[in-house]
């Protein structure tokens, strides 16, 4: 299928269902979409365990709610081939200061960058752990761009250790001056850039004229309230749509995290439970059945009980607890069967997760065609290592029509 027909159909079935993916379980006791889907909320409601368990991992490799869902259209939709790029592992040696699963990621990564790419910048650089791998592989200069004078200094003196060609500027990618890093052409690289700053890329490669190598990320991370497709073919498809993202909205495309170690996962459920064993208690306090959102608490900052859990959150927003509330209710028991609740309906907006991202790819690749580029769309490594496993891929010239 062709990029502009899949974006196209995306776009039509995000709209078709936002009623659906738009509302997240926690916030409502009742889901507003409940009364439509009667069916599928009673099956969502009905899942054992192990079903959930496989769904939250991946939820459109199973066609258990294919009765109720689009899920093999999904699925087809926001399938990306693997990136065809091969290159042999890389020195362990040369992960040094780099975590284990952080060093995968970039030698996934730096293997899609064209062996035979002009100057190389990377954006949003840190350390310059990328910058590093790239002048390894490629023996040539990087040049890496960096807000944080810190990272700065700590990643020219691992650059100056190891002996590579590697400088480290400090500069906001957000400046009006960045664009003079690019005015040489050259290709630019970003892993896991976030949001503006990722876009702010396209936008100056585009106006310049520079080839991208970018793994986007954290796509809610942008100044805007309400999302504006980079691409014409985008704004056009949004207004026939209806379609119409919030920023929250796009935070759905990154809430996939890879399996986390048994205690973190114990520590994260325990904290969900807590979480809305305050929210059905904060409801009856105020006699207001409206979600109230709390500020979040670091797993070691967690008090012992919920008791102590509830009195904190109670103070972050002015709620004076009656004296008797803990005894009114087993909240943390009510808390748990909560959020065996909410994660089965989470199911419904999940099979949504990856279409969303995929689309909103989709719409940075069409600005870059229609900016004259040649463009694709991969995955660089396994969602396993990472869930932000897709790359686009770009050179200024021609157009790519395949999907």
């Amino acid at each position: 299928m062709m990029y502009a027909e899949r974006f196209q159909r995306l776009t039509a079935l995000l709209a078709h269902w936002q009623p659906l993916w738009g509302t997240p379980p926690f916030t409502h006791r009742c889901l507003p979409w409940a009364g439509a889907y009667p069916e599928l909320y009673q099956a969502l409601l009905a899942l054992d365990d192990a079903c959930v368990e496989r769904l939250e991992n991946a939820p459109l490799a199973d066609d258990a709610l294919a009765a109720w869902l689009p899920v093999t259209e999904l699925r087809a939709l926001s399938h990306l081939s693997e990136h065809p790029a091969r290159v042999p592992a890389l020195p362990n040696a040369w992960g040094d200061h780099v975590g284990g699963r952080k060093w995968r990621q970039l030698q996934a990564f730096a293997r899609c960058v064209p062996a035979n790419a002009g100057p190389l910048v990377e954006w949003c650089a840190g350390k310059g752990h990328l910058a590093r791998t790239l002048s390894r592989m490629r023996g040539c200069k990087v040049t890496g761009l960096e807000w944080q004078a810190m990272l700065c200094e700590q990643g020219q003196r691992l650059a100056q250790k190891q002996g590579v060609a590697v400088t480290l500027a400090q500069q906001d990618v957000l400046a009006p001056n960045v664009g003079g890093w690019l005015d040489g052409g050259g290709h630019a690289v970003a892993l896991h850039a976030c949001g503006d700053l990722h876009v702010a890329l396209l936008q100056q490669a585009a106006c310049r004229g520079v080839s991208v190598t970018l793994a986007p990320c954290c796509y809610q991370r942008t100044a805007a309230e309400r999302y504006r497709p980079l691409s014409m073919l985008g704004r056009r498809l949004m207004a026939d749509a209806g379609l119409v993202l919030e920023r929250d909205d796009l935070a759905l495309a990154v809430q996939e995290t890879v399996t986390a170690p048994p205690a973190v996962s114990r520590q994260r459920e325990r904290a969900g439970a807590r979480r809305l064993g305050f929210d059905l208690l904060q409801r009856e306090v105020r006699g207001v059945d409206a979600y109230l959102p709390v500020p979040s608490l670091a797993y070691g900052k967690m008090p012992a009980d919920f008791a102590g859990f509830a009195r904190w959150a109670a103070a972050q927003k002015g709620i004076t607890l009656p004296a008797d509330v803990f005894a009114r209710r087993n909240w943390e028991a009510a808390g748990q069967a909560r959020l065996a609740e909410v994660q089965r309906l989470e199911l419904a907006r999940h099979a949504f997760r990856r279409p969303l991202e995929v689309w909103l790819l989709l719409d940075r690749l069409m600005f870059l065609r229609e900016a004259g580029f040649t463009a694709s769309l991969a995955t660089f490594c396994d969602r396993a290592l990472t869930p932000r496993n897709a790359v686009l891929c770009a050179t200024p010239g021609g157009q790519s029509e395949s999907g």
